[in-house]
């Protein structure tokens, strides 16, 4: 089976996909030589002439430079510098209208030629084979050589690359249409472009070079057959002619067969591509020594008289070259960079030529019209038969106009060459081409953007790092080292603990000791231990129960004292109920003689009235009662506080004197009693409550007497005496709840059976308030000798009212209310009997 190269070597060629045949339009052209052109008035040469960053500039406004003078030197990645193409003064140094579809401004220097075209002191090289590698490539390098058919892409790159090499392609195809400087190029220097491939071929040490000329130049191809035929490693290959066989994959593929896979480069499978023009410009920086300052430019199309090939110096204005060569512009004239499928139309004619600028096209409106409007797409798949890349330009156009830059880049965009042979072929007009471009143009954009923040992402990144170990190392270096210890400091601490361990006894003590000891040695160590602190919290503990335990002593003794003044306070509450008990049944005897006026009660309000006085006698002989067993009861007040309880008791019997007088006179006005009767009931019962406040008074000065008990029976006694208080108060509760509720209709017998009771309380009542008074008078007379000087100072009032006699007008009113008392029960009776 036949080898690669033996295949090459037969002239076997491998098409690939897709490609047109639009018109050549070549003649026109190819009639002439290449011309050279007069100086022009100036030259705008842009510092941005090829891939890569700008050069850095090394001159300045106002300098006059040589022709070949370097204007800037290399800075950067990619970054090849431009030169002076003529001698003459920099006017200025400022942006200007760049070679670009958009014309954005870029810096440029701007020359004005002095006509001399003097150049600069030249360094040509005799024998290039004696030169290093490097010092090759850096002559290529500072010669500012860049590819010249494509792109602009750093020709010092390509001859740096480290890769094995098996093919060098020279391009000379040419497809598009219209241009012919390749075509003219190696007409008439195929001997210089054969030097400038052995020079590559030096550096690059290829197994084969295969030039690819398209079969419509048969004397570019003549020219470059005899200029190679002395080096056999070069091989002349005639190409069909189909656009865009000139396209660096599409050359590789119809050349070798090989297809260079999508993201790479050819390098990645050895191979490596080259232009005609880029291979001169080598070969006259090395063996001439001059720098890349012009080029062959087409000037062309149906606008120009004189069309054909020029020898460009970079930097001069396009208008200059459409008028050397006969413009005649027409209205709404275009003037294109570029052949009419790859190139853009200029925005204005005051550009200067570059080093990629391989046509200038005037054309009419006949022969390139303008393009119609933009219509719908009808999905004919014509642009995907002629894409030569393998594409599909419909999708790609729709994600380009809604901007999907994801899935443009899933569908291989940048595998796009930009030929423009779907826009041609497509019958609704659509400019794909240019829906490519702005989206390559965005995604570079975001792509720089993205790598930018990921720059300045890894930038914070590192600061924080530097800053944090900065800061741990200032506080690792301000930080104290624990001391080392010496073997007597060790020594010591051990027998400090042969010490202390025979003398605790205690396990409490021992983890004491030993907590201490740690903390000292953490604490000498440096080391951050929290301390224990449970013995001391045991003692707080401690501390606490015993403060608890003598707050609970000191309430209870408190709380015994209280009592003892309890009961002192209880005895005198005791005798001022006795006292207010009485007076309650003095005022009940005053009830009832004022309601036992015959005149204003009818049978009803008799029967009531019974049933309240049975009531009321009842609660009274309980309390006197409960009174008596009281002061049966010895008390354990001092006389001091016994007198002056009964001067409080004196005063309050007073009150409630003049309270019941209001209500007896407020009650004692039945609409049916007249006033005669009403002021005799007032005069009795204010003769009862007079009567009342005397018993009383007798009451507590009796109940004054001193007691020879001692402060427990004192204390038991008065305890004794608030239980039967309080039983009395709540027996007459119920009593007064059981008379009221009893029904106003009482039978007979039981009114009379009450009145009969009621006589005999009164009776009895009467003879023991007889029995007191005596006593009391007697009392009197002997406790004025014993207690003259106590009775004089501390106890005035109680002395003046006591030893005050009974005048014979009480005596009278006493009277007189048994009588009535008498006549109601008498009559009361007799109402029973009657009803019976």
């Amino acid at each position: 089976m036949e080898t690669l190269i033996e295949q090459i070597k037969q002239g076997k060629v491998w098409p690939f996909a897709g490609g047109i045949h639009p018109p050549g339009q070549k003649q026109q052209s190819t009639s002439r030589a290449i011309e050279r052109l007069e100086l022009p008035d100036k030259l705008v040469v842009s510092l941005k002439q090829h891939i890569g960053a700008n050069g850095k500039l090394i001159v300045e406004k106002g300098q006059s430079v040589l022709k070949g003078q370097a204007l800037t030197k290399p800075s950067g990645n990619w970054s090849v510098p431009v030169h002076a193409p003529t001698s003459g003064v920099i006017t200025d140094i400022c942006p200007m209208p760049s070679a670009h579809p958009s014309a954005l401004p870029e810096l440029s220097v701007i020359i004005e030629p002095d006509g001399k075209d003097t150049w600069c002191e030249l360094n040509p090289v005799d024998d290039p084979k004696a030169l290093s590698h490097d010092e090759l490539v850096d002559i290529i390098h500072q010669s500012g050589i860049a590819g010249m058919g494509g792109a602009g892409f750093p020709t010092y790159v390509k001859a740096d690359t480290r890769k094995s090499i098996e093919f060098l392609i020279v391009n000379a195809v040419e497809c598009e249409p219209y241009i012919t400087a390749d075509d003219m190029l190696m007409r008439e220097h195929a001997h210089g472009i054969i030097a400038g491939i052995e020079l590559m071929q030096h550096l690059l040490n290829p197994t084969l070079t295969i030039i690819g000329i398209e079969d419509n130049k048969p004397e570019a191809i003549a020219a470059m057959q005899q200029a190679a035929k002395h080096n056999e490693s070069i091989i002349v290959q005639t190409v069909p002619t189909v656009y865009p066989s000139g396209g660096e994959k599409q050359l590789i593929k119809l050349l070798t067969g090989k297809e260079v896979p999508s993201g790479n480069i050819p390098a990645d499978i050895g191979m490596l591509v080259h232009n005609v023009g880029t291979l001169f410009a080598i070969n006259q920086a090395v063996y001439e020594g001059k720098p890349l300052i012009e080029r062959v430019v087409t000037v062309t199309g149906n606008t120009i008289h004189k069309q054909g090939n020029v020898w460009a110096l970079l930097g001069t204005e396009i208008k200059h070259l459409l008028d050397c060569q006969g413009f005649s512009p027409v209205p709404q004239q275009r003037v294109v960079m570029g052949g009419p499928m790859m190139g853009f139309t200029l925005p204005t004619v005051r550009i200067g030529i570059v080093k990629t600028t391989n046509c200038i096209l005037a054309p009419d409106h006949q022969e390139l019209a303008e393009p119609g409007d933009e219509k719908a797409c009808i999905r004919c798949s014509a642009c995907a038969d002629a894409c030569p890349a393998s594409l599909l330009p419909q999708q790609l156009q729709w994600f380009a106009k809604s901007k999907e830059y994801d899935k443009l880049n899933e569908h291989n965009l940048f595998d796009c060459i930009e030929c423009g042979a779907c826009a041609y072929v497509c019958p609704s007009e659509i400019p794909l081409v240019q829906y490519y471009r702005v989206a390559k143009a965005e995604i570079k954009e975001q792509q720089a953007e993205q790598i930018k923040a990921e720059r300045a992402r890894e930038r914070f990144e590192a600061r924080k790092e530097r800053l944090e170990r900065e800061q741990e190392e200032r506080q690792n270096r301000h930080k104290r080292k624990p001391a080392t210890k010496s073997s007597d400091e060790k020594q010591k601490v051990a027998d400090a603990l042969a010490r202390v361990k025979p003398k605790s006894d205690d396990k409490d003590s021992k983890s004491a000791v030993a907590a201490a000891i740690a903390r000292a040695k953490a604490k000498k160590q440096g080391a951050e231990l929290e301390p224990d602190n449970s013995e001391v919290a045991k003692e707080r503990a401690a501390r606490k129960e015993q403060a608890r335990k003598y707050k609970e002593q000191k309430a209870l003794e408190q709380s015994e004292e209280t009592v003892d003044k309890d009961d002192k306070k209880s005895a005198v509450a005791a005798a001022i109920a006795r006292a207010k008990a009485k007076k309650a049944a003095q005022a009940t005897e005053a009830d009832n003689a004022t309601d036992a006026e015959p005149e204003a009660v009818d049978d009803k309000k008799a029967a009531v009235a019974a049933a309240i006085a049975r009531a009321k006698a009842k609660k009274a002989a309980q309390a006197t009662e409960a009174d008596n067993a009281t002061d049966a009861e010895p008390a354990a007040v001092d006389d001091k506080k016994v007198a002056v309880a009964a001067a409080i008791a004196r005063a309050k019997a007073k009150k409630a004197a003049q309270a019941t007088e209001a209500d007896n006179a407020t009650d004692a006005k039945p609409a049916a009693v007249d006033d005669k009767k009403a002021a005799v009931a007032a005069a009795i019962a204010r003769a009862k409550a007079k009567k009342a406040a005397q018993a009383t008074e007798a009451e507590n000065a009796t109940d004054a007497e001193p007691a020879a008990v001692d402060d427990k029976k004192a204390a038991v006694a008065a305890a004794i005496a608030r239980a039967k208080a309080k039983k009395s108060a709540k027996e007459q509760a119920e009593t007064e709840s059981a008379t009221d509720a009893e029904p106003a209709a009482v039978d007979d017998k039981k009114a009379a059976v009450a009145a009969a009771v009621a006589r005999a309380k009164a009776k009895k009542a009467a003879k023991e308030h007889a029995e007191q008074q005596a006593k009391n008078e007697s009392a009197d007379t002997h406790g004025t000798d014993a207690h003259s000087d106590d009775s004089s100072t501390d106890e005035p009032e109680a002395q003046q009212i006591d030893n005050t006699p009974e005048s014979s007008e009480d005596k009278k009113k006493a009277a007189i209310a048994r009588a009535i008392a008498r006549a109601k029960a008498k009559k009361l009776q007799q109402e029973g009997t009657d009803k019976s």
